[in-house]
């Protein structure tokens, strides 16, 4: 029998260098998958700030706005930020709904301002009355994340109309201003209703500031309930605060991405590239967004 000899491969022509064969090196790819991953997450984390924060906002407010407007058909909406046991509302309670013409805003403004409250609108803090009571009632709002409501609030000027819906009816302000750091408080004299409205100052994503903007209770004053004494906002609802009690979701969504990022680079290695651009694109882009939602409570929450 005769053995034929394998057929070899032809020479290179002349001044052209052997190709080289290079082994692939194992860890080097998973490095960059994994680097690829990363950047995946960072991309997830723009978007859920930007664009599917403006969508969780627009849905928190419509939601939002059933409940209060049910409440006010009931005459049981809030007037006080206690409830009638005398315990403190609960976080993202809607209490009141304000419309600035000018600026064509109408928000539901809920109870509290930590960071995760204020993603689903403005809120209200605690320890000041509620618009339209004698005192100055103070209203937080987002510049540029999750629906930036309070974006344009540097814009209001003097004589420009705020109007509020509590429990306790239709209360109109004037504006008196807008007030940057260092600028002089307006004190609200005793018997008469004040409103501020605040925010970031500076760079959409970049803040450097609150900027507050001061209006007078036009309308009638009304009675007003029992005040929360300072106590009552805890350090994550204070202005420009993170909410440090995001860390722990975070660190459990942070281990779930891990496996779910080394099962793609798995699936990819033993399987193929499609199979793992099918399974691995879904997975790890819902746990990476659910994680870009939680880390965004740790930014300062007017921002």
């Amino acid at each position: 029998m005769t053995v034929l000899d394998k057929p070899q491969p032809a020479p290179a022509p002349p001044g052209v260098p052997e190709p080289r064969y290079r082994p692939e090196r194992p860890a080097l790819l998973l490095a960059g998958q994994m680097v690829a991953i990363l950047g995946a997450v960072l991309l997830c984390f723009v978007a859920q700030l930007v664009f599917l924060g403006a969508l969780k906002h627009e849905r928190d407010q419509n939601s939002a706005y059933n409940a209060l407007r049910a409440d006010l058909a009931k005459a049981t909406a809030p007037v006080s930020g206690l409830t009638e046991d005398g315990r403190l509302l609960d976080s993202g309670t809607p209490v009141a709904i304000i419309e600035i013409p000018r600026l064509r805003l109408q928000e539901v403004v809920l109870e509290g301002t930590s960071s995760r409250t204020l993603k689903s609108g403005p809120g209200h803090v605690r320890n000041t009355p509620l618009p339209g009571q004698s005192g100055t009632s103070t209203i937080y709002g987002r510049k540029a994340a999750y629906g930036g409501p309070f974006a344009q609030i540097d814009k209001l000027r003097q004589g420009d109309e705020i109007v509020v819906t509590t429990g306790q009816g239709e209360h109109r302000y004037m504006v008196q201003g807008v007030r940057r750091v260092n600028d002089k408080e307006r004190v609200a004299p005793a018997g008469e209703g004040r409103l501020t409205l605040a925010t970031a100052d500076g760079s959409y994503f970049l803040p450097t500031d609150v900027i507050r903007v001061d209006a007078r209770l036009v309308s009638e004053v009304q009675a007003k309930t029992r005040q929360l004494p300072a106590f009552a906002v805890p350090d994550n609802e204070r202005a420009m605060a993170g909410d440090r009690s995001a860390l722990v979701p975070i660190a459990l969504w942070t281990l779930i991405l891990a496996a779910a990022g080394v099962g793609a680079v798995y699936v990819r290695q033993r399987v193929g590239r499609w199979q793992a651009w099918v399974i691995g694109v879904p997975v790890v882009g819902a746990v990476a967004l659910t994680l870009a939602d939680h880390s965004a409570a740790l930014l300062p929450n007017l921002m």
